[in-house]
C-alpha cells in the first residue's frame, strides 16, 4: 500500500466533503471543487477525516490510492487556503494590464496579446509587471501560469520575458568578438 494514500486527510471547519457515487466534492470559503474516483478505491468521511483505500490489490489501484489521496488533500487546502502562483515580467516596455476577465500582455510583439482568464481563477497585476495568480484549484493555478509564461518565457541572453518569482534564468555570453 501507498505510504501516502494511507495517511487520513483532516477536514478543517467551515470545509464540507460530500462523496457521491464516485464523485467527492469538496465546498469551502474560497469555492468548490470536484474530483473523479477511480472504481478500484473508495473514500470515507468519518469523524472530520477522509480515508482512501483500494478495494483491490490490482496495479492500477496500487498507483491511484496516493495520487487520489493528495488530490484530495489539495482540493481541502485549496477551498480553504487558495493557492498563489507569482509571475514577473522584465523587459523594456514589456507589461500587463487586466480588464475584467482579459489580460492583456505587451510582450515586445508587433500585437497586444489578450488572454481569456478562466472563471474560477483571479489574476491581479501590480505596477504592469507583477502579476500574481490566484484560485482554490491548484492545477488550473500553474496551467494558467504556465500558459501566460508561455507567451514569451526568460530568454538567456538579455533576460527578458515572464518568468515565475524567484526563477534563475541561467544567461549565456553573445557573440565572441574576434
Amino acid at each position: 500500500m501507498s505510504r501516502i494514500g494511507k495517511k487520513p486527510v483532516n477536514v478543517p471547519s467551515g470545509v464540507t466533503v460530500t462523496v457521491e457515487g464516485s464523485t467527492v466534492a469538496v465546498k469551502g470559503p474560497k469555492g468548490e471543487l470536484t474530483q473523479e474516483i477511480p472504481s478500484c478505491l473508495s473514500v470515507a468521511v468519518e469523524d472530520g477525516q477522509i480515508t482512501v483505500s483500494p478495494n483491490d490489490q490490482s496495479s492500477r489501484a496500487r498507483a491511484m490510492h496516493g495520487t487520489i489521496r493528495s488530490l484530495i488533500d489539495n482540493m481541502i487546502e485549496g477551498v480553504s487556503k487558495g493557492f498563489v502562483r507569482e509571475l514577473e515580467i522584465q523587459g523594456v516596455g514589456f507589461r500587463a494590464a487586466a480588464q475584467g476577465r482579459q489580460l492583456t500582455l505587451s510582450l515586445g510583439y508587433s500585437h497586444p496579446i489578450i488572454f481569456e482568464v478562466p472563471e474560477t481563477i483571479q489574476v491581479d497585476v501590480k505596477d504592469g509587471t507583477a502579476l500574481t495568480v490566484t484560485g482554490p484549484s491548484k492545477q488550473m493555478v500553474g496551467q494558467v501560469s504556465a500558459r501566460i509564461r508561455s507567451f514569451y518565457p526568460a530568454e538567456p541572453y538579455k533576460g527578458k520575458g515572464v518568468r515565475y518569482k524567484g526563477e534563475h534564468v541561467r544567461r549565456k555570453a553573445g557573440k565572441a568578438v574576434a
